[in-house]
């Protein structure tokens, strides 16, 4: 009898603990929707967007430009954002800057903001949007970017999931580079003057390899915008494919790894402002000898030779106008995957992080559009949407981290690969290769 009653005992308590469990997981999990992305909700609300998207253009008869750049390095240690949770930086290997890149043509004035951080949050672009309009400052369009570091600081992303491993928020770093983005937009304003404007393509295909399908395609190419002021001054705004993950995750300095060194090496050598802004960086690495300091420094060398000995292309940007649009970007419900099959709900996942602010920046420069995106492109999707631009008169640059962040954009057939950047780090696929390649076809199609 008392044998009896252990045994009802010990199945009612493992009955208990299963029912549990099986409820935690029908509240928690649940399996990646596989709908064509063309029959869902969201695909028809960005292209009702698309349809009637419509660029703001003004002419001018003239190019202005002027830049800035100041330091945001904190007066005292930053948790890094990268990689992993690692704290506060130990010493500072690189001062960190925030770069200002005002363009007009005497109708009409855009502004590029770039951040030697790994990405620029939602939250933190919303702050500086708001100081912006504060101060009234006669700008049309403001274009964030980043380098994408992963050894710059943090400090500046609020939510739970920032808390335990993005840096979390402190106040006084947010005030500092709110204030030193503001004082370089004034600081690039009040500089302006007449610039001859250039865009130029220089290969460096055996500095970069894809670091997920190591047969498939890169982004070779150094992409830079050129502007040369009547008294000699000369600015470049520039793009590269390759991640800036030279520097590892036991590295305890803060630094700006390679972009840092090349936009140095540029304005030693006869460039007065020099910005890099991280390209179709979601599949792609930098092809190096070593993690160290010093390999850092031998991968910039390596990129500035072919910046000025490898070059493919420049032209004169001659017409004057300058086009602009914002997309906002609908997405499936978030698809943040545990397995191949399976996804936590979308309701953790909206709780842990928050607003990702999903949309495209468009600008057109003469006949160079600039497209930044919210997801972290892969670099593969780049010589299509490269020749699909030539073919409409038009030099395409495509850059990430525009005060959104939504993962991963990598081609379809990578999704079920057990690969972090496609099982953890695509947040809303599938399909969002495809989803991805039609819509930067259509914004080259209206902007061609």
């Amino acid at each position: 009898m008392m044998q009896r009653k252990i045994a009802h005992k010990v199945f009612k308590t493992f009955a208990w603990i299963f029912g549990v469990v099986v409820f935690l997981a029908l509240v928690t999990l649940t399996k990646v929707d596989w709908r064509d992305y063309r029959d869902m909700e969201y695909y028809d609300q960005t292209m009702s967007h698309l349809d009637t998207l419509k660029y703001k253009t003004k002419k001018g008869d003239i190019w202005l430009a002027g830049w800035s750049s100041l330091n945001v390095t904190p007066d005292t240690p930053a948790k890094l954002l990268g990689y992993k949770p690692r704290g506060k930086y130990q010493f500072v290997q690189d001062s960190s800057f925030v770069k200002s890149l005002v363009i007009g043509n005497g109708n009409s004035t855009v502004a590029f903001v770039n951040y030697e951080l790994m990405i620029v949050h939602p939250f933190l672009q919303e702050k500086i949007n708001t100081a912006i309009k504060k101060e009234n400052l006669p700008l049309d369009y403001v274009y964030f970017t980043a380098t994408h570091t992963h050894s710059g600081m943090g400090g500046y992303i609020p939510g739970l999931v920032s808390k335990l491993a993005l840096g979390g928020i402190d106040k006084t770093i947010v005030s500092l580079l709110t204030d030193k983005t503001i004082e370089g937009l004034k600081k690039a304003i009040s500089v302006k003057d007449t610039v001859e404007i250039f865009f130029q393509k220089s290969r460096a295909d055996t500095l970069v390899a894809n670091r997920l399908i190591k047969e498939d395609p890169v982004d070779p190419y150094i992409r830079q915008i050129i502007f040369e002021k009547k008294n000699g001054m000369k600015g470049s705004f520039m793009t590269f494919s390759a991640h800036p993950t030279i520097l590892n995750s036991k590295f305890m300095g803060l630094s700006g790894d390679y972009p840092h060194y090349l936009t140095k090496m540029m304005e030693d050598s006869g460039y007065d402002f020099s910005l890099f802004a991280a390209g179709t960086v979601g599949s792609h690495r930098p092809v190096t000898n070593g993690k160290a300091p010093e390999d850092v420094t031998d991968y910039a060398k390596a990129l500035h030779l072919n910046l000025e000995g490898n070059i493919e292309k420049t032209t004169i940007i001659n017409q004057s106008n300058i086009s602009m649009a914002q997309l906002p970007l609908n997405l499936r419900k978030a698809h943040f995957r545990i397995r191949e099959k399976t996804r936590v709900r979308p309701w953790i996942f909206n709780a842990l992080l928050g607003d990702t602010n999903p949309h495209f920046d468009i600008i057109q420069i003469g006949n160079v559009l600039m497209i930044s995106s919210s997801g972290e492109i892969s670099g593969v999707f780049m010589a299509d949407w490269e020749a699909f631009a030539k073919d409409r008169g038009l030099e395409l640059i495509i850059t990430c981290f525009n005060g959104g962040y939504i993962g991963y954009i990598t081609p379809d057939e990578y999704y079920n690969y057990p690969l972090y950047e496609v099982r953890d780090m695509n947040w809303y696929g599938p399909y969002n290769g495809a989803y991805f390649d039609e819509i930067i076809r259509k914004l080259i199609d209206k902007a061609g």
